[in-house]
């Protein structure tokens, strides 16, 4: 596993990766890599999390000099359970992937750090959270944790980023160009899903192969984790498809138990799963936004359900693309969870934070961008249509004007996120965007 070098070597950081790194054939670049770049720079080690499959792996080889793959070396997982200090021998940065595994290497990483004052030593990946007395000694200062999500659209090629994420939420205006996508490229986009290991298989296969993720999360994925719940795989089976079903709505608990039919879950069981799926990264919510407005009307606080990619919704339900173009309203949800991906992934950078509003008079929001430097983004996402997208543009239109009067800060920028055609600055400041021509 080679020599164990306390300074790090070249461990003070880099600008970018070097030719002596274990950068996988064709990588395709990632959004999340300049993160990479500034974490390595400043901590002493990096934690990278996100689900299965998502590309932590390949990431964390982009820049390491060294690697061990815990979920593949059956010797390295027993020795790591007698001297985990010896899996950190290896040239720096060095990749720990699936980490998790052997829990106690937390605290041997933090101390292998704490006695250097070197940054970018090591590059632990993780596909689940382990228990929290896992990582109770945080190393604060030391310690950079980086998020990783399927591909978005500019990630995998299908966007070409014409249009950029930043610049709208600094107030630009959109330069007219045009999305050559049709409506049946993009539901196969969204079948595909962003899992770069998919690339180039066909989509009905892909949908095959995530079928089989999802029943390896339910019989396998979900047991595995520390002080897990004791689990029916066929029961988590009917609440992934459950919470397909209710993919970027407010569902609660006792919907998507309800929802389970034909044997329904328990409410405080779905409690568990959900737990245990956020904790593996399979489900992500969408927080509510904590803006205030003018109009009286409470505002709703319960958070969207959306797993982590859209495609896992089209698998659990078994909707192939023909399926999908068959039933708008269930595409039009799905697709609101994809631009909700592409959102999250292209905003992160500049730790963007993504929420969603709703009043109890029914205006909203699909989707609230804001940096913590104070720009933000009101979206509403639309499959097309003129009549639909002026419908998104009057609903952010009216939920603009009842924000209060933000004195020197900005109004926020108003966008409608479409699925094809033209993007535009309409009369009234709103701009129209297709997903396949937005960028970082």
């Amino acid at each position: 596993m080679g020599e164990y070098r306390e300074a790090g070597g070249a461990s003070a950081g880099r600008e970018s990766a070097s030719d002596d790194t274990l950068t996988p054939p064709g990588y395709l670049p990632r959004v999340v890599d300049s993160e990479m770049r500034r974490g390595l720079n400043a901590a002493g080690w990096i934690v990278v999390e996100g689900p299965r499959a998502c590309g932590k792996t390949w990431t964390g080889l982009r820049f390491a000099r060294s690697a061990l793959r815990l979920d593949t070396d059956v010797n390295a997982r027993e020795l790591g359970e007698i001297e985990p200090a010896t899996l950190l021998r290896g040239p720096a940065p060095r990749l720990i992937d699936e980490w998790q595994v052997v829990p106690s290497l937390w605290n041997h990483v933090r101390h292998a750090c704490d006695a250097t004052a070197e940054r970018g030593l090591f590059i632990l990946a993780g596909s689940a959270q382990p228990a929290d007395d896992a990582t109770r000694h945080t190393g604060a200062g030391r310690v950079r944790r980086i998020r990783m999500r399927p591909m978005s659209l500019f990630e995998s090629g299908d966007s070409t980023g014409e249009v950029s994420l930043n610049d709208l939420l600094e107030g630009a205006e959109c330069s007219a160009a045009r999305s050559a996508t049709t409506l049946h490229d993009m539901v196969a986009m969204l079948c595909r899903g962003g899992w770069p290991g998919q690339a180039g298989v066909p989509v009905d296969e892909v949908q095959q192969n995530l079928r089989d993720y999802l029943g390896e999360v339910a019989r396998t994925d979900i047991g595995h984790l520390e002080a897990a719940p004791s689990h029916d795989p066929e029961g988590v089976e009917r609440l992934l498809r459950s919470i397909a079903r209710n993919t970027a709505t407010e569902a609660n608990y006792s919907t998507l138990a309800a929802d389970t039919e034909p044997d329904p879950l328990h409410r405080h069981s779905v409690r568990s799963y959900m737990h245990a799926l956020r904790r593996l990264f399979v489900v992500e919510e969408q927080p509510a936004s904590s803006l205030h407005l003018r109009s009286k009307a409470p505002l709703r606080k319960t958070p969207k359900l959306h797993l982590v990619d859209p495609s896992l919704a089209a698998a659990a339900l078994g909707a192939s693309p023909s399926r999908l173009l068959a039933d708008l309203e269930t595409l039009g949800l799905l697709f609101e969870s994809m631009v909700l991906r592409d959102l999250r992934v292209l905003s992160q950078p500049s730790a963007g934070r993504i929420s969603h509003l709703r009043d109890a008079y029914g205006q909203e929001a699909d989707a609230v961008v804001e940096r913590p430097s104070g720009e933000r983004m009101l979206v509403e996402v639309k499959l097309g249509g003129a009549n639909n997208i002026q419908a998104g543009a009057d609903s952010l239109l009216r939920i603009s004007a009842n924000l209060p009067d933000s004195g020197p800060r900005r109004r926020p920028a108003l966008v409608v996120v479409t699925a094809g055609g033209y993007s535009y600055t309409r009369a009234d400041g709103v701009r129209v965007v297709p997903i396949t021509l937005l960028g970082p």
